[in-house]
């Protein structure tokens, strides 16, 4: 694959997904942003959401550790028609500058005090924020249904198990017609460009996994990538031990199933590549397939 194509091919990649099984930018009762670091207004991420659902809604927010856990949250209501700009650095409080996690959006009723998981209709974007390198970075969001556990009453006191299935990812035991959740996963490595490659789930993705990784000449080699954390993986593909000196382009093939055995998780994956010449990051949502 040339350089130039590179462009073509994130802007691609982007809606290919959402044709099969992901889906961005439809409304429903939550959403998940996978992936949710600040440093400081100077690089944090951003968030909008608007409200379709016809009614004044609560919007109950948790942020989440790598491994799901718990660490804070909050409420905002939002009128009929309402859009509501939600800055990481400005909402999560002291002490998390430099942690990485991510955000459930819940809908609930009509007020902050009522917190039962209810219906409505939103949406959101995001996007990571970098003042310094006058960047902004698509972060894709995850579209619901949310679906909670049958214990889940509390929407102000989500847990690790809390939620089980996020609609618009992909399903490593998906229904009858869906996709499930195989992917290829973009890296590019050339004259100097990072690539890190996100992985988040619903179920517990910790350990070494055995992939095949190709370089743009179809050659393939079989390695293994650790993921590190239980639900939200940010890894480096250049240091995957085994690779040849000469995959520098490529992608790594995962089939995602094996690591949760029976259970259905939700999967979504991305890049973000950092190259001298777009000299601004790119987002590549991760292709998946039966």
């Amino acid at each position: 694959m040339k350089k130039f194509a590179m462009a073509a091919v994130a802007a691609a990649a982007m809606t290919v997904g959402v044709a099969h099984a992901y889906t961005a930018g439809t409304f429903s009762n939550g959403v998940v942003v996978p992936n949710v670091i600040h440093n400081g207004l100077a690089d944090t991420t951003a968030v909008g959401l608007v409200n379709q659902s016809g009614v004044t809604k609560a919007v109950f927010w948790t942020f989440f550790d790598q491994d799901s856990a718990h660490v804070t949250d909050g409420c905002f209501t939002m009128t009929d028609k309402d859009y509501q700009p939600f800055v990481w650095a400005n909402e999560s409080g002291l002490g998390l500058e430099g942690k990485r996690g991510y955000l459930v959006f819940s809908v609930g009723g009509a007020s902050c005090a009522a917190v039962a998981p209810g219906t409505g209709a939103i949406a959101a974007h995001a996007f990571q924020v970098n003042t310094a390198a006058k960047d902004v970075a698509y972060t894709p969001v995850i579209d619901g249904p949310l679906t909670y556990s049958a214990a889940t009453t509390d929407l102000s006191t989500l847990g690790a198990t809390s939620v089980e299935k996020v609609a618009g990812a992909a399903q490593t035991v998906p229904a009858a017609g869906e996709v499930g959740a195989k992917f290829s996963m973009r890296y590019y490595l050339q004259d100097g460009a990072q690539t890190n490659i996100v992985v988040w789930s619903t179920g517990n993705q910790e350990g070494s996994h055995t992939v095949n990784m190709f370089n743009d000449q179809q050659n393939r080699k079989s390695v293994n990538f650790d993921l590190a954390h239980e639900e939200l993986d940010w890894f480096d593909p250049s240091t995957i031990a085994g690779r040849p000196a000469n995959y520098v382009d490529g992608f790594i093939d995962w089939d995602a199933a094996p690591a949760f055995g029976a259970t259905n998780a939700s999967v979504f994956t991305y890049s973000v590549i950092n190259a001298p010449i777009f000299g601004a990051a790119q987002t590549v949502l991760g292709f998946h397939r039966n």
